[in-house]
């Protein structure tokens, strides 16, 4: 066992878990000596299918002419194997976010630790952002980006937005870009519209939860489809002074799971390299992953994003 991969078990990874170092490394060995006998046949097999292959192209060069003749070749060869019938597969302690929602899967190299942070705090991100900076929202008419804020873009980003609730999470007779002030009560949604009247979601069961007072909260968490929706309220903020509601984001939760890819063991060949990788990984499980990020003559540290805690709607 290499030296700094020893220490890094021994100090970083086993305090705290209750696993016994004896009991650890002797658990490793069993798997050592269970999966390396079988390791080894699947590299001979990836290198005689290899050799196979080789042999035909060599024999065979150029575009392949006869395809029906080369798909009984690989067939032959067990590179191809008949389609199995009749097969069922379940799943068994798999996080929702894997298992049955649909959404974004971000993949990134382990190695790079700003971007495992980047792909894990993407988790959230600003609707706002995401429209005012990219092309879903038209520049014509005025609203082109700039270097400075051009209101006539950001009121397109805020319309986009209150018709996305709209669909999303729509109010009884009425539209969120009516809204003029949010509230929880009694488990509901209590929406102040700007004629004065109060209305609610059609359906109450997409509200989740809240942050602050309930009778004046600082964001409302929604679902829909499984994914949710925070509408983040700081009449404090520039956008938040201009809206009659207070609202100066809306915030989607979008990336839903990440990979951290190991290169398949390419650029993870010796002990300090795995040690890297399974230290950024270790650090994104405890949550103390950090990285030093220079952009132009600014440094900052980069970290994870703090847990995002609500008070549910109905307690």
């Amino acid at each position: 066992m290499a030296t700094p991969l020893y220490r890094f078990i021994e100090d970083k990874v086993l305090p705290g878990t209750g696993v016994a170092s004896d009991a650890f490394w002797k658990g490793f060995d069993a798997i050592v000596a269970d999966l390396a006998p079988k390791n080894i046949a699947l590299l001979a097999e990836r290198d005689r299918l290899q050799t196979e292959l080789d042999s035909w192209h060599t024999a065979h060069p150029g575009p392949i002419q006869d395809m029906p003749a080369y798909r009984a070749f690989l067939e032959k060869i067990d590179y191809l194997v008949p389609q199995p019938t009749n097969v069922t597969t379940t799943t068994a302690h798999v996080d929702a976010e894997l298992a049955e929602q649909a959404g974004p899967q971000l993949v990134v190299p382990i190695l790079n630790a700003r971007y495992a942070l980047n792909a894990a705090n993407a988790r959230w991100g600003s609707l706002y952002d995401a429209l005012y900076g990219t092309d879903a929202i038209s520049a014509s008419g005025g609203a082109e980006k700039g270097k400075a804020y051009n209101p006539i873009r950001g009121a397109r980003v805020i319309e986009f937005a209150r018709n996305f609730l709209d669909q999303a999470a729509p109010l009884e007779a009425a539209s969120h870009k009516d809204c003029a002030g949010y509230a929880v009560v009694d488990g509901q949604l209590a929406v102040t519209l700007t004629n004065g009247e109060r209305t609610s979601l059609k359906d109450n069961t997409l509200l989740i939860g809240y942050q602050g007072d309930a009778a004046a909260p600082s964001s409302v968490l929604l679902k829909h489809n499984d994914i949710h929706i925070d509408i983040q309220i700081d009449r404090s903020t520039p956008i938040g002074q201009s809206d009659a509601a207070g609202v100066s984001d809306v915030v989607l939760e979008s990336a839903l799971s990440t990979i951290l890819d190991l290169e398949d063991s390419v650029a993870v060949v010796d002990a300090e390299d795995k040690v890297l990788a399974y230290s950024n990984w270790l650090g994104i499980l405890q949550g103390t992953l950090t990285e030093e990020v220079s952009k132009g003559d600014k440094t900052f540290t980069r970290g994870l994003n703090p847990d995002r805690q609500y008070t549910g709607a109905r307690r």
